[in-house]
């Protein structure tokens, strides 16, 4: 399946998605733009107008659906090429066919609906990381760019990253850095975390602690094991996550402000808190969450053995 073929029935289905939106809003506007009182238009013509947004709603929803199956398709197929591409060559030949049937489902998702931008995303990834017939690093770069601008989170975190290390003595750490947010905006977990590193360093921006304990912790909630253990090891040396971020983590926000009237506003424990980002850490599998546990540990032996 070539991309020219997947770019015109894209176009072709677009055009007849506009003309049906235009003929929907030629009609509403005769119904509704001649009319002085809106109660005054018949029931026919309204239900009309609703019957064909639906349709045209049931158009997107086909599609879309549609396009999911080819992408969890091009997944299974990706996947299949990662789970053994440590331990073959990258242009093994029989790599070749799951490529291909990844690079087929990625363009006929797109084919179907030219607005995914998670195809795009996907099959820039198969240009630019994989040995794929018909690989072009300027076709994929360009899906990156396309799958970043139209708002998906893993594009604009990969597009930040390349341009942060593929920048070849162009400055592009302010490009970079606006992706990375952008991402970050949508909790992408890899893109918080970039994040928290940059303000933590102060590279490209002001160095800025609480925020990147905010990136970090952030990141953590969403399975991060790396962003748990340095939010752990920044509350352990003594820092504190903003005040925003601990009330939103109150389940009942109405009588926690009542009990701090009454009792005063509560200390949180930084050696618990930073435990229990451990313990995450530790649970995915990352081996420095389980130091620091075992330091902790004897830490605590330490103190009450004197």
């Amino acid at each position: 399946m070539s991309t020219n073929r997947a770019t015109i029935g894209s176009e072709e289905l677009g055009s007849q998605l506009l003309r049906v939106c235009g003929a929907i809003f030629d009609f509403a506007t005769m119904c509704y733009g001649t009319v002085q009182n809106v109660t005054s238009v018949s029931s026919f013509s309204v239900r009309f107008l609703f019957i064909g947004l639906l349709l045209l709603q049931r158009g997107l929803h086909s599609r879309n659906k549609m396009a999911m199956e080819y992408l969890a398709k091009g997944w299974n197929a990706l996947k299949e090429v990662d789970r053994v591409i440590d331990y073959c060559e990258p242009r093994d030949k029989r790599l070749i066919p799951h490529l291909k049937t990844a690079k087929d489902n990625f363009e006929l998702a797109l084919e179907v609906d030219n607005s995914n931008a998670h195809a795009r995303y996907w099959l820039s990834r198969l240009h630019l990381k994989y040995h794929v017939p018909g690989q072009c690093k300027a076709v994929g770069a360009a899906l990156l760019v396309e799958a970043a601008d139209m708002g998906d989170a893993d594009a604009q975190y990969e597009l930040a990253r390349n341009l942060r290390i593929k920048n070849e003595g162009v400055d592009t750490d302010q490009q970079a850095f606006y992706y990375l947010e952008k991402a970050a905006d949508l909790l992408q977990p890899d893109a918080l975390y970039l994040l928290g590193a940059v303000y933590l360093t102060g590279d490209c921006v002001k160095k800025d602690i609480a925020s990147a304990l905010w990136c970090f912790h952030r990141a953590s909630e969403k399975g991060h094991a790396g962003a748990a253990v340095a939010c752990g090891s920044l509350l352990i040396r003594g820092y504190e996550l903003s005040t925003c971020v601990t009330k939103f983590n109150l389940k009942n926000r109405l009588s926690s402000r009542k009990l701090r009237k009454n009792s005063g506003e509560p200390k949180s424990n930084p050696i618990q808190s930073a435990r229990e980002q451990f313990e995450n850490a530790a649970k995915l599998g990352n081996d420095l969450g389980f130091r620091w546990l075992k330091r902790l540990d004897e830490e605590e032996k330490r103190f009450l053995a004197t």
